[in-house]
């Protein structure tokens, strides 16, 4: 991913911003996983999956955690990129390099 992505609250489908808020993910999440993240492997043909680990070292839901793990799927389409999902998991992390 190339280091000046940069997505505009505009790009991002009104569905995927709630799932945003739902899951503790911010927009500055999403831009650094696309450009730091590793492959997330799980990612469904046609599908980019990139995954990074932030440190967090707050409460979420009630519960400490010491990390957070986020991945961020998308495509291209008419070389635009396309959100499709974002997904969040809290604690400890093994932590991979691009």
């Amino acid at each position: 991913m190339s280091p000046q992505i940069k997505i505009k609250e505009s790009d991002i489908h009104p569905h995927i911003k709630a799932r945003m808020l739902q899951r503790g993910i911010s927009l500055a999440e999403i831009e650094e996983t696309l450009i730091k993240g590793w492959d997330a492997g799980d990612a469904k043909e046609g599908t980019i999956g990139e995954v990074f680990v932030f440190p967090y070292k707050e409460e979420w839901e009630g519960k400490f955690f010491e990390e957070k793990e986020v991945t961020v799927y998308y495509k291209y389409k008419a070389e635009r990129l396309v959100l499709l999902s974002a997904k969040a998991r809290y604690g400890k992390f093994k932590k991979e390099k691009k």
